[in-house]
C-alpha cells in the first residue's frame, strides 16, 4: 500500500494503473497518442504548472537582478530613489558602501540562480512520485521552500565571509580575490574536495535523486520540508566548494557565475558526472598549484 502522498513505482519504473474496460485495438490506439503525450506533460509539469511558471519566473529574475547589479555603475545615482532606484543603488553598490545587507541579498540572488535549476531533476522526481495533483502540488512547493531555505543558511554565511575576507583585504569591491595565495588555495581546496569522501556521497545522492526520495521517504507538509532540507543539505555538500570559487573571479562575474552554473548541473547527471568529477578536480589543483607558484617563479 503506497504511503500518503506518494505512488510507489512497480518494479518496471512506472506508476500503477487501474484496468478500465477494453474499448476494442482500434479505439485504444487512436486514444493512446494523447494519452502518452497528457502522461508526459504531467511528469514534466505533474498538474502544477502555474507552480513551475513560478519556479522559472523565480530563476529568470534572480538573473535579472544580478545583471542590474553588474550593469548600474556604483556612483550612488539611485540613492535618493524609492522603489526599483533604492533596490538598484543597493544591489550596484559595494559591500563597504551598503553593507552586510546587501551582500546577503546578492548571494541570495546567486544562490538561487544558480542553485535551483541543478535541482529541477530532484523535483520533477518528487512530483512524479507523489499521489494525487492537488497533494503533490502543495507538498512541492514545501519540499522546493526546504530546499532554499538551507541555500539561504549557506548566503547568510557566504556574506559574512565576504564582508570579513573585504576587511582583510583580501577581495576588492568586486568581491575578487586581490591575493595570488588566496585564490590558488581556494581553487586547490576545491580540486581535492572534489575526491572526497563527502563529496562522493553528496553527488551521488544528487544523482539518484529517485533512491534519494525512496530512502528518506516522509509523508505530508512536515515531510515535505524536512524532504527538502535534506535535499539541500546534500546539495549544499556537493556544491559549496566550487559555489566559494566566486571570490576569485569576482562575485558579480555574470559569464563564471554561468558556466559554474552549467558545470553543477551537468556534475549531477549520473552519465556525464562520472566523466568530469575527476578530471574537474584534477584542473583545479593544477590551476590552484600554477596561481600560487607562478608570482614566485623568475622572469
Amino acid at each position: 500500500m503506497a504511503q500518503q502522498g506518494m505512488t510507489r513505482p512497480d518494479a518496471d519504473g512506472g506508476r500503477r494503473k487501474s484496468a478500465g474496460p477494453a474499448t476494442g485495438a482500434q479505439g485504444a490506439g487512436n486514444g493512446r497518442s494523447g494519452e502518452d503525450e497528457v502522461r508526459t506533460l504531467a511528469r514534466l509539469l505533474p498538474g502544477r504548472g502555474a507552480l513551475a511558471l513560478l519556479f522559472f519566473a523565480a530563476v529568470l529574475t534572480a538573473w535579472s537582478a544580478l545583471f542590474a547589479m553588474q550593469a548600474f555603475p556604483p556612483d550612488g545615482a539611485f540613492a535618493n530613489r524609492s522603489g526599483l532606484g533604492a533596490l538598484l543603488w543597493l544591489c550596484s553598490n559595494t559591500v563597504a558602501a551598503t553593507g552586510y545587507g546587501t551582500s546577503v541579498l546578492m548571494w541570495v540572488l546567486m544562490s538561487l540562480a544558480m542553485m535551483a535549476p541543478t535541482a529541477f531533476p530532484a523535483f520533477r522526481t518528487y512530483a512524479d512520485l507523489t499521489h494525487t495533483a492537488a497533494a503533490s502540488g502543495f507538498s512541492l512547493a514545501v519540499l522546493v521552500a526546504g530546499y532554499l531555505t538551507v541555500w539561504l543558511g549557506f548566503s547568510v554565511a557566504a556574506a559574512l565571509l565576504q564582508v570579513r575576507l573585504a576587511s582583510l583585504g583580501l577581495i576588492d569591491p568586486l568581491g575578487r580575490s586581490t591575493s595570488h595565495l588566496f585564490s590558488g588555495a581556494l581553487l586547490a581546496a576545491a580540486g581535492l574536495y572534489q575526491f572526497s569522501a563527502l563529496k562522493a556521497a553528496c553527488l551521488k545522492a544528487c544523482q539518484s535523486p529517485m533512491a534519494f526520495f525512496l530512502t528518506h521517504w516522509q509523508p505530508g507538509s512536515p515531510g515535505a520540508y524536512r524532504l527538502g532540507l535534506r535535499l539541500g543539505s546534500v546539495c549544499l555538500g556537493c556544491c559549496w566548494a566550487l559555489m566559494l570559487l566566486a571570490f576569485v573571479a569576482g562575485t558579480m562575474n555574470l559569464a563564471i557565475m554561468a558556466f559554474a552554473m552549467v558545470l553543477m548541473t551537468l556534475e549531477k547527471l549520473p552519465e556525464i558526472g562520472a566523466k568530469i568529477n575527476a578530471p574537474l578536480g584534477v584542473f583545479l589543483i593544477l590551476a590552484g598549484t600554477t596561481v600560487i607558484v607562478l608570482p614566485f617563479l623568475p622572469n
